[in-house]
């Protein structure tokens, strides 16, 4: 297949206004022009020759390169190869018409070999939805992973080829959303601004209805109270495109994953603390909870449990409370895996909720399948629950909902997980104890059971964590008396002579009120003489 390379010049004849070509007298001049080059390829199948070409080489030997870089490229093609060569002179004629770079020949090699795509031309998009459509994993992960693709990644990075996205493409896409995040908190100040005064505009009187009915108008004009994406979102969009495009890479699509070496802000998970008397009293002033996870002390999970003792649902709060199971798993908890003879439950399945839609599914990981002791007071409140719920069956007769769950709303019929938490949110509020979540109630079995001194693993078991690392790092939380009863018996390792001191000192006094006391009592005993 015949190539070339050739210098040309843009200049035209004065009079006629046509281009000079070869004949310009300036190219005898080597800084005069440029150099171009031509490669035949293949004629098609209906006999239509085609070719690449590129032109604005500054020196020849530039040209030479790329056009030895071209024939390379169509030397990879067997003769005998019709379909291969076909595939390099179509991308050859697509870098021609983007003016892009020549692909590198060894990748090339690869992808003809492999039988990928060498056009390349699949978008972000394009390989999310396929990646999407791909994923055989349960609605709920589907739906987090669909979410962050419609949302921030299609709209924001879809259009970019999938072979050419770059780490500086996604540092712009988190600076874009970090941007909106501002625009919204501005928009929301607004929108409050605007409703707290109406508050204030009296509904008597023409003119301040007229000035009202102004204020409204402008109020529906303004977006809706929104959310920004947080931390923890934009965390999980990273994970969402990572997993993506290592996939990606696991089909040879593409080399190289940018969203392994963006970097965003670090996300910093709340601590568990526990409502402590300063806090409540704080609360009851501001209103404002000093963590977004706050855990009971077990004065108050005892009177919460007291205040609901007569909840068709008691035993739910009741083990969740002692035990730690999640909402999921207590809403899903079957009676054929809850053996009471033997002191156990053992978690085998959960109700998911997916978007308003409950599924049941198994645990999400091997240490969610997992072995709870039970104690004798909550296997008589499970006892007493049982009875409840078989006098509901015989009340519901041929109506009943034979699901097998321990707990079932009034027909046996499934509960739905997030009915179970405003339920448990509506109690939480009757009860004027300080508010926490009800996975809060999870945390805090954790601490009592850490605060009783059980060995880390147990609890690590017991609540379905893989790692006891996961355990340690969630439940930072110490019960105020058990955090000081641990600083006392560290002061006492630590031998220091003041100490001594003050402890002779103690006991000197200690001698000297009981002599005197002893003193007192004996002048008593006297009595007066007459």
């Amino acid at each position: 297949m015949k190539g070339s390379t050739h210098r040309r010049c843009y200049c035209r004849d004065l009079k006629t206004g046509r281009p000079l070509g070869k004949n310009c007298p300036k190219l005898a001049t080597r800084k005069h022009g440029s150099y171009s080059i031509r490669q035949e390829f293949p004629p098609r199948e209906d006999g239509t020759r085609r070719s690449f070409s590129r032109a604005g080489y500054e020196t020849l030997k530039a040209a030479q390169a790329d056009l030895d870089h071209v024939r390379a490229l169509l030397g990879l093609a067997e003769p005998n190869d019709p379909e291969g060569i076909a595939l390099i002179a179509a991308m050859l004629a697509e870098v021609g018409e983007e003016k892009a770079p020549l692909p590198d020949v060894e990748e090339t090699r690869r992808r003809l070999k492999s039988g990928q795509d060498l056009i390349g031309r699949i978008t972000v998009g394009e390989w999310l939805d396929q990646w999407l459509a791909s994923k055989r994993i349960r609605k709920s992960g589907i739906s987090r992973y669909e979410t962050d693709v419609r949302v921030h990644l299609k709209p924001r990075i879809g259009h970019h080829r999938l072979d050419r996205l770059r780490v500086s493409h996604l540092s712009d896409m988190f600076a874009a959303i970090a941007d909106a995040n501002a625009e919204v908190l501005e928009q929301n100040a607004q929108r409050k601004a605007a409703v707290a005064e109406l508050t204030t505009v009296p509904w008597k009187g023409a003119e301040h209805r007229a000035r009202r009915k102004a204020m409204k108008a402008a109020i529906d004009a303004m977006p809706p109270i929104r959310r920004v994406t947080g931390p923890a979102t934009r965390l999980h969009i990273k994970a969402t495109l990572r997993a993506a495009l290592n996939d990606a890479i696991g089909q040879q699509i593409i080399t190289f994953n940018p969203a392994a070496h963006v970097e965003i802000d670090p996300v910093r998970k709340p601590k568990a603390l526990v409502w402590t008397d300063e806090r409540v009293e704080k609360w009851l002033t501001t209103g404002e909870k000093p963590s977004p996870v706050m855990v009971w002390t077990p004065e108050q999970t005892g009177a919460f449990l007291d205040f609901v003792a007569e909840d068709r649902l008691y035993a739910m709060w009741h083990l969740i409370a002692f035990r730690g199971l999640r909402r999921g798993e207590a809403c899903g908890q079957p009676w054929s895996e809850t053996n009471l003879d033997a002191h156990s439950l053992t978690v085998s399945a959960q109700l998911v909720q997916h978007g308003w839609q409950v599924e049941t599914s198994e645990p999400k990981t091997d240490s969610g399948f997992r072995v709870i002791a039970l104690d004798d007071d909550t296997i008589e409140v499970l006892k007493r629950h049982r009875e409840r719920q078989d006098a509901d069956r015989e009340e519901w007769a041929s109506a009943w909902v034979d699901t097998g769950l321990v707990f079932t709303q009034e027909d046996g019929s499934w509960l739905h997980p997030g009915k179970v938490t405003d339920l448990f949110e509506r109690l939480v509020a009757a009860s004027g104890l300080p508010p926490i979540r009800l996975h809060d109630l999870r945390h805090g079995a954790a601490t009592l059971m850490l605060a009783a001194g059980v060995d880390v693993k147990v609890v690590s078991d017991t609540l379905g964590h893989s790692d006891t690392r996961i355990t340690r790092d969630i439940y930072q939380s110490v019960l105020p008396q058990v955090g000081k009863n641990a600083a006392e018996a560290t002061a006492r390792l630590v031998p220091l002579q003041r100490k001594a001191e003050a402890e002779q000192a103690r006991k000197a006094a200690k001698k000297d009120k009981e002599a005197q006391a002893r003193a007192k009592k004996k002048g008593k005993r006297k009595k007066p003489k007459k």
